[in-house]
C-alpha cells in the first residue's frame, strides 16, 4: 500500500520519514493542505484550495455509511485484507452462506444487507472514464479499496493508538486499486503511498451540498475528509485516468474482525522483531523468528510496522502489507473449514459488518456477484506494486508520483496489460470509421506539458510541436500559454464528433491512438505535449514494457520473509 520512510539514527532510535505506506504507528504530524509556492518555470496552477474543517463533525444519515464516515469510513485499512477476503468471501462464503441456510436463508440474507454500509461512488464533477472492451467485447473491472486511520470510536481508540488523533477526522491512508483484466485472467493491484502529494479535485457532498474547491498540491489522504470515499475516487481518477467501479473501505477495528473470523494469518521474519523505539514509538509487533499465524491487534500491528523492517523505509512496510495481502488469499484458497456454517456465519458477519461500500455493491447479492468474477484468478497471475514516486522538492517529507514512470503504470492499468508480463486478450485501440476533416479545416490547440521537479519546463515545445503541424497541412494548429503537467504526450477531444479528427492528429506525429483520449476538460482537440517528449521534432516510440515500472512487486502465490532491522530484535 504505500509506502513511508524511517531513517535510523542510532541505536533503535528512528526517525520517521513521509513514504508512508498505510496506518501509521505515530500520531500524524501534518494534515494541512499545503499550496507550495511556484518555482520559475512550474506550470501555471489556477484556483487556491481550500482546507476542509470537520471531517467528521455533521451528523449522517445515508444509512449507516455516513453515520460510520469517520470511523467506518475508515474501513480502509483493511483494505489490504479486505480485498481479497470480501472477493472471496462473497463467492466462496456467501454462496455456501446463503444456499446453505434453507429456511432461514431469506431472514439472515436480509440481515447481512442491513449491515452493509453505503456511499456515493464518487463526488467528483468530471464524468467517469469509460473502459474500453477487448477483442471478445469484455471490459475490465476496477475497485478502489481504502483504509481509514478513523479513531472516533471506542473500539479504534483501544487499537490506533495516537491519542492525539483521537476524534480527529479520518484519513485514507491505505489505498489500494484492485484490477481484474477484461478476461478474468489476471489481477493487478496498485497501492498509492498516503503521504502522495497531488491534485484532489472539487468534491461535493451529495448529502449535505457542500463542496470542497479543488487542491492543486494536497496529501492523498485529506481526500477522505472532503465529503467522504467519493472524493479519494474522485481523486485516483483525476491523477491516473483509470475508470473506477467500486470501492471498499475498512477501518482498525474491521482489520481485526476480519482477522478474528478468519482464523489468521502466516507471517514471516527471518529475526525475532520488536517494533517499538526508546521513546515509545513503534506498532508494538513483538514475533519471534519464524512462520506465525496472526490476527486480531496482532494482524493489526503487522499492517502498521515500519520500525523494524528492512530500512524503515515505507517500501519496506509495503512490502509487509502485500505479504499479508498474498498468505491471505492463499490461506482463503485452500481453506476447507469454509464448509463449516458457523465459521460461515462469523466470517459474513464481520465482513458486512466491517465494509463500507459504494451503492453499487450494496447489496449481499452484489457482493456474492463480484466475488464469483473474482474467483477464478490463479494466485500465481495476482500481482500487487507500489506507485514509483520520488521525494518532493516542493513539500519536503512528502512524495509525489515519479514522472514517467507512475504515468506508465497507469497506462497498463487503462490498457488491460497484465503488471506480471504475461499475455491476455487485451483491448487494441482502433481507429474510428468516421471520416476525419481535413487538415487545414482542422483545429488544434497544443500546450506544453512537459514540466517535472527534476528538469523544470522544456522551453518552447508548444510553439515547436504546434510548427510541425502546420508543416503536416494543420495551418490552424497553435500554442497555448497554459502548461499542466503531463508524463505522457496526449491528444484530447471533447465530443465524439471530434474523435477521427483527434486520431488524424495523432497519426500524423506518430502519437499511438492509445493516447488519444475523450476528455471534458478541453473545448476542442488538445494536443498536451508531455514529459515523455521533451525534445526533437519526431515523437519517441513507446518502451515496450512487458512488467509493472518499479521495484517494490510482488505476487500472491510467492512467500518469503520480512527481513528485520538488526536494531529492533530481542
Amino acid at each position: 500500500m504505500g509506502q513511508g520512510s524511517v531513517r535510523g539514527e542510532g541505536t533503535r532510535q528512528r526517525v520517521p520519514h513521509a513514504r508512508d505506506g498505510g496506518w501509521d504507528e505515530t500520531p500524524y504530524e501534518d494534515h494541512g493542505d499545503a499550496g507550495p509556492g511556484r518555482a520559475e518555470g512550474e506550470p501555471a496552477q489556477e484556483a487556491a484550495s481550500d482546507t476542509a474543517p470537520g471531517r467528521h463533525s455533521r451528523p449522517r444519515g445515508r444509512g449507516r455509511a455516513r453515520e460510520h464516515r469517520a470511523g467506518a469510513g475508515t474501513r480502509a485499512g483493511r483494505t489490504k485484507r479486505g480485498k481479497r477476503r470480501v472477493l472471496r468471501w462473497s463467492a466462496s462464503v456467501l454462496s455456501l452462506l446463503i444456499l446453505g441456510t434453507a429456511g432461514a436463508g431469506y431472514l439472515y440474507y436480509e440481515h447481512l444487507n442491513n449491515k452493509i454500509k453505503k456511499d456515493d461512488l464518487t463526488l467528483g464533477k468530471n464524468k467517469m472514464p469509460e473502459h474500453r472492451a477487448n477483442a471478445a467485447g469484455q471490459t475490465p473491472l476496477n475497485i478502489l479499496l481504502i483504509g481509514s486511520d478513523a479513531r472516533n470510536s471506542k473500539a479504534n481508540q483501544d487499537l490506533g493508538g495516537a491519542k492525539d488523533t483521537f476524534d480527529g477526522p479520518p484519513l485514507a491512508d491505505v489505498q489500494m486499486l484492485v484490477h481484474l483484466s477484461a478476461d478474468r485472467s489476471n489481477i493487478s493491484v496498485v497501492s498509492m503511498p498516503r503521504d502522495t502529494m497531488l491534485k484532489i479535485p472539487e468534491c461535493e457532498d451529495k448529502e449535505t451540498g457542500k463542496v470542497y474547491r479543488e487542491s492543486l498540491f494536497a496529501q492523498t489522504n485529506e481526500s477522505l475528509n472532503r465529503g467522504g470515499p467519493g472524493c479519494t475516487v474522485a481523486t485516483w481518477v483525476e491523477l491516473t485516468g483509470i475508470p473506477i467501479d467500486h470501492f471498499m473501505m475498512i477501518d482498525f477495528a474491521g482489520v481485526v474482525s476480519m482477522a478474528d473470523a478468519i482464523g489468521g494469518v502466516p507471517v514471516c521474519v527471518d529475526k525475532n522483531i520488536e517494533s517499538r523505539t526508546r521513546d515509545g514509538k513503534g506498532s508494538g509487533l513483538k514475533l519471534a523468528k519464524g512462520t506465525h499465524p496472526i490476527k486480531g491487534e496482532q494482524a493489526l500491528q503487522w499492517l502498521r510496522t515500519r520500525y523494524g523492517f528492512g530500512d524503515g523505509t515505507d517500501l519496506e512496510r509495503a512490502k509487509a502489507q502485500h505479504m499479508y495481502m498474498n498468505s491471505m488469499v492463499r490461506e482463503l484458497r485452500k481453506n476447507a473449514k469454509l464448509t463449516d456454517p458457523n465459521k460461515l456465519r462469523k466470517l459474513a458477519e464481520a465482513a458486512t459488518e466491517a465494509l463500507t461500500v459504494d451503492t453499487g455493491l450494496d447489496t449481499i447479492g452484489k457482493l456474492y456477484d463480484l466475488g464469483e468474477q473474482l474467483k477464478s484468478v490463479p494466485t500465481g497471475r495476482i500481482t500487487m506494486t507500489t506507485m514509483p514516486n520520488f521525494y518532493s522538492t516542493r513539500k519536503p517529507g512528502k512524495v509525489e508520483p515519479t514522472p514517467g514512470e507512475a504515468e506508465e503504470l497507469f497506462r497498463m492499468i487503462r490498457e488491460d496489460i497484465p503488471l506480471d508480463g504475461k499475455p491476455s486478450k487485451r483491448a487494441t485501440p482502433t481507429a474510428t470509421k468516421d471520416k476525419a476533416a481535413p487538415p487545414a479545416e482542422t483545429g488544434v490547440t497544443v500546450q506544453n506539458g512537459t514540466y517535472t521537479d527534476q528538469l523544470g519546463s522544456a522551453q518552447g515545445r508548444a510553439t515547436t510541436v504546434a510548427g510541425l503541424l502546420v508543416e503536416k497541412g494543420y495551418t490552424l494548429a497553435k500554442a497555448d500559454t497554459l502548461t499542466p503537467r503531463q508524463a505522457k504526450t496526449v491528444v484530447r477531444f471533447p465530443s465524439a464528433d471530434l474523435e477521427a479528427d483527434a486520431q488524424a492528429v495523432a497519426k500524423s506525429l506518430g502519437i499511438p491512438l492509445g493516447s488519444v483520449q475523450k476528455s471534458d476538460k478541453v473545448q476542442g482537440i488538445t494536443l498536451v505535449v508531455g514529459a515523455d517528449w521533451r525534445e526533437g521534432d519526431t515523437f519517441p516510440k513507446p518502451k515496450a514494457t512487458g512488467k509493472a515500472p518499479g521495484s517494490n512487486t510482488s505476487r500472491a502465490d510467492q512467500s518469503g520473509c520480512m527481513t528485520v532491522d538488526p536494531n529492533f530484535t530481542w
